[in-house]
């Protein structure tokens, strides 16, 4: 999945990744989720007949798509392929003009056909699936020259960078990979696809430990929005790698040309084995001379890896203490906020968590409810202290995110959302009001959007050490049938750091005044800085009403 240079550069490390430990993409501005939906299907073309056209293409694409459907089901492959390559050739002539319609229409029919490519390819090919045991140990001068780089070259402190940094996440990814019964040896492809470093990023834009891009992430479960990019969860991409990987081998059968497709692409791979005159499937190594230079050190390099990895003494490799395995306990947390807030409530460096949570784009937990991986023995310190840790709306009040689109100015911008263009320009740094960049993301602040916690009649609680049922119930001004019945409890059994939604009573936040003599309701309001209606609202009383001395008064 991530591109090596050419043989001449014989370059070892195949990314980018910051060496602090830090995410090393410079953190993009939040974007508002559903922004770009604006406005869709209104879109119009300079020229209505160059719709009609691209319109008429994509049909005729689609008539392709569909007769190669009817080949298939007669078994004439050949005929099927055809009229899905012409289709193909019709796709790629379209320039859909920034038409979200035939934009989606051009998507979806690449999809369905590089689909159905394979399907054929995988039916045509594919006549006994291989052994997910075995991956053939390889020796040959390909091999020999990417183990010379490893161990006789300035690629030698990669390697031992690489094979150290594999103790933080091996064993894990080992025991995911024997429940789902594939061969151990594809721990080690972190090794070259990232160095093991979570935070690795290629110049095709692969992230992570197993380097998936964007699109093929998305095939395979990886979430990626204005929060998260769960590539970049050594733990969840591990998943996706392996459901990847299953899924190459129930094409391809053998091991050597699933981590060639792994590298390049099936279709890559695919196209290769069409266009070539014998069976790859008997021997990958004729196979490895048709693909691209970049993939062509990939086989290699893995096979190279694992003859070093088996017997590291022989080439050189001493006196390497891997890393410990990363630990952490899980709390799950249901108040937005950024990591370096929460890490200084419960007395940690913004870092520990950043490195726990890699997948967090902004260090900023997504505004609902998050499970959040914290250093093992600071469960019960972050539920204690979880009150104490501000908001992102407390720290970030009233303010909008909004991408900027071709044709925007600053003008148009302020009034869609009530505020001057001074405003925009006085939050963003901006000094050419005249000229704004189609893509660039602004902070808007909103009047009158604040955020206070005691508007709110819902409050979320974390269970700690020595409650019950009563006595939140009775902390809270509530009932404990209406705790129960708003979490659907089934019984009355509470866990540390549990997550609760308390409906308050009207009373909750409010103190207790015990009247003195002489004392009347117009006093005790002025001392309080209350209305007299208040006060007699809060404790159903009227103006005919007798307060005693030792009796107890709600006040705010």
């Amino acid at each position: 999945m991530t591109p090596y240079p050419p043989d001449d550069n014989n370059s070892c490390e195949p990314v980018s990744p910051a060496d602090d430990g830090s995410y090393n993409i410079a953190y993009l501005p939040l974007i508002p989720l559903g922004d770009e939906s604006c406005d869709t299907g209104n879109t119009t073309s300079g020229n209505g007949s160059v719709s009609t056209v691209i319109q008429a293409k994509l049909d005729e694409a689609l008539d392709f798509y569909q007769v190669s459907q009817d080949f298939w089901q007669q078994g004439e492959l050949d005929n099927a392929l055809q009229a899905l390559d012409q289709a193909y050739a019709l796709i790629t002539e379209v320039d859909a003009f920034d038409q979200p319609k035939l934009i989606q229409q051009k998507d979806d029919l690449r999809f369905m056909i590089s689909k159905r490519i394979l399907e054929i390819y995988t039916s045509r090919h594919i006549t006994a699936k291989g052994n997910h045991n075995a991956i053939p140990l390889v020796m040959n001068t390909h091999v020999q020259k990417e183990i010379d780089l490893f161990t006789k070259s300035t690629c030698r402190s990669f390697f031992e960078g690489s094979y150290k940094r594999s103790g933080r996440y091996r064993r894990y990814i080992v025991n995911e990979l024997r429940k789902a019964g594939l061969p151990e040896e594809l721990s080690w492809l972190p090794l070259i696809e990232s160095g093991f470093k979570v935070n690795a990023l290629s110049s095709a834009r692969a992230l992570g430990l197993w380097q998936f891009i964007s699109s093929t992430g998305h095939k395979f479960g990886l979430k990626r929005n204005l929060y998260i990019d769960e590539r970049l969860d050594p733990y969840k991409s591990t998943h996706a790698a392996i459901e990847y990987l299953k899924e190459l081998h129930e094409i391809f059968g053998d091991w050597p040309t699933v981590l060639a497709a792994y590298n390049c692409g099936e279709g890559r791979v695919l196209r290769t084995i069409r266009n070539q005159n014998v069976s790859y499937l008997d021997d990958f190594w004729d196979l490895y001379q048709r693909l691209p230079r970049e993939t062509a050190r990939y086989v290699p390099k893995f096979m190279a890896t694992l003859h070093i990895i088996n017997n590291p003494e022989h080439y050189g490799i001493k006196d390497i203490v891997l890393d410990d395995p990363v630990q952490f306990d899980i709390q799950r947390i249901a108040k937005q906020a950024y990591l370096k807030d929460i890490a200084e409530t419960i007395h940690l460096q913004e870092i520990d968590l950043v490195n726990l949570n890699p997948e967090l784009r902004y260090k900023l937990l997504p505004p609902e409810e998050y499970p959040l991986k914290i250093p093992i023995g600071m469960k019960e310190t972050l539920i204690a202290n979880i009150d104490e840790i501000l908001e992102y709306a407390q720290t970030h009040p009233g303010l909008a995110y909004h991408r900027v689109r071709p044709g925007e100015t600053l003008s148009t911008i302020a009034r869609r959302y009530n505020t001057s263009v001074n405003t925009i320009a006085r939050y963003n740094n901006i000094y050419r009001k005249n000229y704004i960049a189609a893509g660039k993301i602004l902070k808007i602040p909103q009047p009158g959007k604040t955020s206070s916690s005691k508007q709110l009649k819902i409050i979320t609680y974390y269970v700690r050490r020595g409650d019950s049922l009563w006595t939140l119930a009775k902390r809270y001004d509530t009932t404990t049938k209406k705790i129960q019945e708003f979490n659907q409890l089934k019984t009355v059994t509470l866990n540390i750091g549990q997550i609760l939604k308390i409906p308050t009573g009207p009373h909750h936040g409010l103190a207790l005044y015990k009247v003195k003599s002489g004392d009347s309701p117009s006093k005790i309001a002025n001392k309080h800085n209350m209305n007299l209606s208040q006060l007699l609202r809060l404790n159903n009383l009227t103006k005919n009403s007798t307060i005693y001395p030792g009796q107890q008064l709600y006040v705010e």
